[in-house]
């Protein structure tokens, strides 16, 4: 991309990128402005069970399972990590929380994005994760016609999760393409190391509070603002995808 149109950097990418065949986009604060309500849940729901976490924590934690994440709280203020009963009972209490917030809204721009990407031909995988039913249940409301069920990535079939580079390959694999046919769409730091660690060229668009540093640390390719950002995206992809169609034959009079 230009300097004018994003924030880049003099660095390596992390993934080679070819001729992009597939998109994969992370759910909460990319397709959904969800990560306030997830930061509130989960600051309030630790600290309802003698675990300190700030809503701004959240953010650094946003792609990790939600086991994970409790187990982090739970070792630094138990000294060790929770029961199995602990973990379903903080994870519900967070969840109940969760779900009790304003309706998230889709992000502004992500729609478009999609459908553009799509009536390109590229394949769009999700891979997000959330274990959240209430979103996951409203993609195909929200996102009409753009993500099919075996082309999805959740909390539910992962045994890692972000920072692990295991979502994203799965997503791959999902998409049937490799790594170099790739591009990712993510937003927070945990998602973009995955990624990153995947092999894949990975756009950051920067929904949250979290400064750019810390997702050009994480390993992003590219750094956007969250206003614009989806369209300095679908920009680049244009442009990489007309970079890679034959020139048109000149027909010059005889």
């Amino acid at each position: 991309m230009n300097r004018t149109d994003v924030d880049t950097q003099d660095r390596l990418p992390g993934g080679a990128i070819g001729v992009p065949r597939a998109v994969l986009f992370d759910m909460d604060g990319v397709l959904y402005d969800s990560m306030p309500a997830h930061a509130i849940a989960w600051s309030t729901a630790a600290t309802r069970f003698g675990l300190c976490m700030s809503p701004e924590e959240a953010y650094l934690h946003e792609g990790r399972t939600g086991s994970g994440t409790i187990n982090i709280l739970a070792q630094r203020h138990w000294g060790r990590n929770a029961t199995e009963e602990e973990l379903q009972r903080i994870y519900a209490e967070k969840s109940r929380i969760f779900n009790n917030q304003p309706k998230a809204l889709p992000m502004p721009g992500a729609r478009q994005l999609l459908e553009a990407l799509r009536d390109m031909g590229l394949v769009i995988v999700l891979v997000t994760g959330s274990a959240q039913h209430s979103l996951l249940d409203r993609l195909n409301a929200d996102y009409p016609g753009i993500f099919e069920t075996h082309r999805m990535v959740t909390a539910f079939d992962v045994v890692h999760g972000k920072p692990h580079p295991e979502p994203y390959l799965m997503g791959l694999q999902r998409a049937g393409v490799e790594a170099a046919e790739a591009v990712v769409v993510e937003n927070a730091p945990l998602g973009v190391e995955a990624a990153h660690a995947a092999g894949i060229f990975t756009y950051a668009i920067n929904t949250g509070p979290l400064p750019d540093s810390v997702l050009w640390q994480a390993g992003a390719d590219c750094v956007v603002p969250k206003d614009g950002g989806f369209e300095a995206v679908l920009q680049d992809i244009t442009h990489r995808l007309r970079r890679s169609l034959p020139p048109r034959p000149s027909h010059r009079p005889v």
